[in-house]
């Protein structure tokens, strides 16, 4: 029996179609009301009729049934290859990509061929299919892009140090909760609770552009201290990302005080 997920978490959403972002889970099940609206098909196609149908029943069938082998043999759970969740905000019928394409050839084979393509280009990482989503995107989502494709990149250089230095298992989360601790003044879950939202959500992608360039540049400090002090494992590691990250929160405590003092008369920098 599959399990239905109590939650489903929608991520920023990176797939777009025909110039509309279609929606995926934290499953990687993809939105069909999101391509019904981009097909702009009648009310009798929609997806909950369109699973009614005797094909599409088997085709459910033989996926999940295929899904299960595949999990028992990897030990992971066994996941719904299709679900409709009703309710504000996350309404919709969401079902696998296999799925997905079949109901988009139900509406339009040229609509089939287009999601396909697209699907591919997302699933391996195509440049170029993020930036003919951002060139369509408001100059302020530029801005987020671009610093958390940096700020990712970071991320990898620290991790990657943290693990050269002899950090394992839970010394990853520690020294991570260190930086948010000190920067935003707390751990990563309660922040998401602070925040709404859902506890397996990926936090950087709820953090705004300043909060995510002062962590980045509190990963980037601290992979330079533990590289040239010479820290190794769990405990030492903690430390130095702690101790960079508070240097950055006291760099920008002080410039917001400083800004609170009255101006300079001087254009030359105080010494």
């Amino acid at each position: 029996m599959a399990e239905t997920p109590k939650e489903t978490i929608l991520p920023r959403a990176e797939i777009v179609l025909r110039g509309k972002r279609i929606r995926e889970d934290a499953n990687g099940l993809v939105c069909l009301d999101d391509i019904w609206q981009v097909a702009k098909s009648t009310p009798g196609r929609q997806p909950r009729r369109w699973r009614d149908i005797v094909a599409t029943k088997r085709l459910e069938e033989a996926l999940q049934q295929k899904i299960v082998v595949t999990a028992l043999k990897e030990n992971t759970p066994v996941l719904p290859v299709a679900y409709a969740k009703r309710g504000r905000g996350n309404a919709g019928t969401f079902a696998h990509p296999i799925l997905a394409a079949a109901y988009a050839g139900f509406l339009s084979p040229k609509l089939e061929i287009e999601v396909r393509e697209v699907w591919l280009r997302y699933r391996r990482g195509d440049a170029t299919l993020a930036d003919e989503i951002l060139q369509r995107a408001p100059p302020a989502d530029n801005v987020w892009a671009g610093v958390r494709a940096l700020a990712r990149a970071r991320r990898v250089s620290y991790t990657n140090t943290l693990r050269d230095h002899g950090v394992v298992n839970d010394g990853y989360w520690r020294c991570t909760n260190a930086v948010y601790r000190k920067l935003l003044g707390n751990t990563a879950s309660n922040l998401r609770a602070e925040r709404g939202l859902p506890p397996k959500a990926n936090l950087r992608d709820g953090l705004a552009t300043d909060e995510l360039s002062y962590v980045m540049a509190a990963e980037v400090l601290a992979t330079e201290r533990i590289e040239e002090e010479d820290r190794q494992g769990n405990s030492e590691c903690e430390y130095a990302s702690a101790r960079s990250a508070g240097f950055i929160r006291r760099a920008i405590e002080e410039d917001r005080k400083d800004r609170q003092r009255p101006l300079l008369k001087s254009s030359e920098p105080p010494a």
